[in-house]
């Protein structure tokens, strides 16, 4: 308990504390003494200094009870009394007698310099930068903007691309005895108003197309639950790549209430412990941004090759394709359309595709492109019929013959 300031306290008979105040009087009168003020409250027991050698700490003598320390005035007296004179003879004395010993034995500088030397540590190779040709390099020029990671973005999409061997998918509508591919295609159109009415990223749009598609294909499910599974795995691709994700209520009201709160959260927990809660699944539209950015194509043309893109998402057929691979056909398409040239030695070393084997999902990409478009399909279409897409959805597709000679 702090005793109360300007009152001493009383000592009772059997106090075990002894009363230091009239031995610490004998050392003020022998000298001067160092006050150190303290932060602690009056009464609490005073802090230690922790690091003790590089304060000042060490210059505070500090004298205890029962001890005499010697006369300060007398230690600078003495010091003061040395002349120059003196200091310079005991400086000559002491540098005759080193380099005495050091004619007996003399090591080389150099030596010491070759002993204490460090030699270089080489990385490991899995930490070495893959040797780029300068030709090839397309993100040395960002080195001063870190949000592009230009370091080791050659090592991100090649860690993309090597997983997508994990999440490569067959055709699972034979499993799925109560849904069709085109109770698909309207759940995939339904799910691009989705993402235009809560404006998501369309990496967000993706990821919830693959997240269904790996549910379906682990277990049947009934017809009426199908909307139930599209919008929960928009939920978790919302989570996932959204900085503010919608709330579960939100996804209760787009789907008209026909579902419980209950029942949205527990499809979530089916859909994470199906994919093993590993919903890191490589997308289309990743390698698509990073292919285009090889051949500095134009906003338009970059907006042609997503909308190609984002309307392969309907299709059945094209869902066993690898990420990578669709990405790099819609934007061979593209780039023929608009005629800026065919598959580029860049865009073969990017990818790691060559034109044989972008040719049969380019043809399919051409015709799902001029065949009859769906009335109950139009969701894609009309986005990009828009001015903010540049109309690309309005672009003649271009014919057979230019497609066929541009895959030779």
């Amino acid at each position: 308990m702090p005793f109360p300031r300007g009152k001493k306290p009383s000592v009772t008979a059997g106090n075990k504390i002894p009363n230091l105040h009239d031995k610490g009087m004998e050392n003020q009168e022998e000298g001067p003494q160092v006050k150190r003020v303290s932060s602690s409250p009056q009464g609490a027991p005073k802090k230690r200094t922790a690091f003790v050698d590089i304060t000042n700490a060490h210059k505070v003598h500090i004298s205890l009870p029962g001890t005499k320390k010697k006369n300060s005035l007398k230690k600078t007296q003495k010091k003061t009394t040395t002349t120059v004179s003196d200091k310079n003879e005991a400086n000559l004395k002491k540098s005759e007698s080193v380099s005495s010993e050091s004619q007996e034995e003399e090591t080389p500088v150099e030596e010491l310099v070759v002993v204490g030397a460090v030699p270089p540590r080489e990385l490991p190779p899995h930490l070495q930068r893959p040797q780029i040709p300068e030709k090839f390099d397309i993100d040395t020029q960002h080195l001063d903007d870190p949000t592009l990671t230009a370091e080791y973005a050659k090592e991100i999409f090649d860690y993309l691309k090597a997983r997508e061997e994990k999440f490569i998918l067959s055709d699972y509508m034979s499993i799925q005895p109560s849904l069709n591919a085109g109770m698909r295609s309207i759940l995939v159109d339904w799910l691009v108003e989705v993402q235009e009415n809560f404006e998501l990223n369309h990496e967000t749009l993706y990821l919830a197309v693959k997240v269904t598609d790996h549910y379906l294909s682990t277990a049947p499910v009934n017809r009426e639950s199908l909307q139930l599974i599209g919008s929960t795995a928009m939920l978790i691709a919302s989570k996932f790549e959204e900085r503010c994700p919608p709330c579960v209520n939100d996804f209760l009201l787009v789907c008209d209430d026909a579902y419980k709160r209950e029942e949205l959260i527990a499809m979530e927990t089916n859909i994470l412990q199906a994919l093993g809660f590993d919903i890191n699944i490589p997308v289309p539209y990743r390698f698509l941004r990073r292919y285009a950015k090889c051949v500095s194509a134009s906003m338009d043309t970059l907006t042609l090759a997503r909308y190609v893109c984002e309307l392969s998402l309907q299709e059945m057929d094209l869902v066993p394709e690898r990420g990578s691979l669709l990405a790099s056909a819609c934007l061979l398409l593209a780039l023929v359309t608009k005629e800026l040239g065919g598959w580029s030695p860049i865009l073969v070393f990017h990818s790691g595709y060559g034109v044989s084997e972008l040719a049969p999902v380019v043809r399919k990409l051409h015709s799902m492109l001029t065949s009859p478009p769906d009335d109950k399909l139009l969701a894609v279409r009309s986005k990009y019929s828009h001015k903010v897409f540049f109309e690309v959805a309005t672009i003649p597709t271009v014919d057979l013959e230019t497609l066929e000679s541009a895959l030779k």
